[in-house]
């Protein structure tokens, strides 16, 4: 996918927080730390620095959910920075965002803190974000 593509799918899936735009794309991939993965209907864009990944963002097209792309994506992931090094990985997802915590819960991340105030929405709102972990050191 492009970053044009990237940018275009983010922007179906997310308003807050806010949809990333295809220079921002294009800069996370110029980054020799950062992996996308895809698939026909959604993407994942992570990284690994040392031993610990970092699940940037994962989009689903919103006619496509429900359909097992979400969770074949976070299962590459895993794989993906396993075989970077990576033995641990967190995210950070919105408070109110919960499909996307349950989808993470059964791929065995697990809630480690809180973020006040993280994700700003364009009507000046602000959302908290809670920060998920999950230990890669076991295949």
């Amino acid at each position: 996918m492009t970053p044009d593509a990237l940018a275009d799918l983010h922007a179906r899936c997310f308003t807050t927080p806010r949809p990333w735009s295809a220079a921002e794309f294009a800069d996370f991939l110029g980054s020799p730390f950062c992996f996308l993965l895809t698939e026909p209907a959604g993407f994942l864009l992570g990284r690994v620095i040392a031993d610990e990944a970092e699940l940037l963002t994962v989009a689903v097209d919103p006619a496509a959910r429900r359909q097992g792309i979400g969770a074949r994506l976070l299962s590459g992931f895993a794989a993906a920075a396993q075989a970077r090094g990576a033995s641990c990985a967190f995210l950070e997802v919105a408070a109110t965002n919960a499909p996307a915590q349950a989808l993470y819960r059964k791929a065995g991340w697990h809630e480690t803190g809180r973020r006040r105030a993280y994700y700003h929405a364009p009507d000046g709102t602000a959302e908290d974000a809670l920060v998920m972990a999950c230990d890669l050191s076991h295949p």
